[in-house]
């Protein structure tokens, strides 16, 4: 365009030769300064053309930088609400087994508090059962004492009975200690003759003997049994046969020892025991002389010792 209006003034210039020279350099200067614009608005153009291009590309590699961002950002929003659905999913679990646990809870609450109950209840029946064990333990110790008691009692009166009865030992008489009790055994050649009841002379001082030492010793039950050999009873009379005559020696005993006042007649006992509980065989001489006897069985009264165990059982 620049270009084109030089040209035009150079042609007005050469066809108008009347025009001064003054004019002819202005126009020239003009013209030269317009061509320095000319040049400078095609520098200032190109360098246009430059930045344009170096926008578009750095446009270019927004646009993929964008599209970078936005890829990035679907796929974040994406994970975000997988990892949402999956918060939710996990928040209705917890809160089912909240749900649960408390509900757990308090049952356990619950069957806590019952054990607890039941644990109460039978720490109270433990305790009255410990009372109760504790009285029958003390009361088992005074029994194992009263016991102790009676055994040594039993003890020293068959230390008793053997001095009182010495002079009759190697005679048919014997004194022993077994079970908690005394026994003093008679043989019939002590006190009786053959098929007799009554007691001679020396059976007598023997059975008045043992009856002192009973009137010492009211406590003491005193069982008198009667024995006999197997052999059958013969003789004519008031006697049946070896059971009668068992138990008429018995009382035969039993009547020499009521003659002391200091005995407790509420004591004794007489009792028949015939052929049905001999020592020895009655095979021979021997056996049936050791089975015909009387048994005196001295027992220490019992009635404290019961009224003891009715308190433990």
């Amino acid at each position: 365009m620049i270009k084109k209006i030089s040209i035009g003034l150079l042609i007005v210039a050469l066809s108008t030769s009347c025009v001064s020279k003054k004019i002819y350099n202005d126009l020239e200067n003009r013209f030269t300064d317009l061509k320095k614009e000319n040049r400078t608005l095609a520098d200032e153009n190109s360098n246009l053309l430059q930045a344009k291009n170096q926008l578009e590309i750095d446009q270019d590699a927004l646009r993929s930088d964008l599209s970078k961002v936005k890829s990035e950002r679907d796929k974040w929003l994406a994970d975000y609400g997988a990892l949402s659905n999956k918060m939710d999913v996990m928040q209705e679990s917890y809160n089912a087994l909240e749900k649960n646990s408390n509900e757990a809870l308090q049952s356990n609450m619950s069957k806590n508090r019952d054990l607890l109950s039941q644990l109460d209840a039978k720490g109270k029946a433990l305790a009255i059962e410990q009372e109760r064990l504790n009285k029958s333990a003390q009361r088992l110790q005074e029994l194992e004492s009263l016991i102790a008691a009676k055994e040594a009692t039993m003890k020293k009166l068959k230390e008793t009975l053997s001095n009182a009865l010495n002079s009759f030992e190697g005679k048919g008489l014997t004194v022993e200690q077994k079970n908690g009790k005394v026994y003093v055994s008679m043989e019939n050649k002590l006190l009786f003759n053959s098929g007799s009841w009554a007691v001679g002379s020396e059976g007598k001082k023997a059975v008045v003997e043992l009856g002192k030492v009973l009137g010492d010793n009211p406590d003491i039950s005193v069982l008198i049994e009667g024995h006999t050999d197997d052999d059958r009873f013969s003789a004519s009379g008031p006697i049946a046969d070896n059971w009668d005559l068992s138990t008429k020696r018995a009382t035969a005993i039993v009547a020499i020892l009521s003659e002391n006042n200091n005995i407790n007649k509420q004591n004794l006992t007489a009792a028949g025991r015939g052929e049905f509980s001999p020592l020895a065989s009655n095979a021979t001489a021997e056996g049936k002389a050791k089975n015909r006897r009387i048994e005196i069985i001295l027992t220490p009264r019992l009635d404290e010792i019961a009224e003891m165990l009715n308190e433990i059982n």
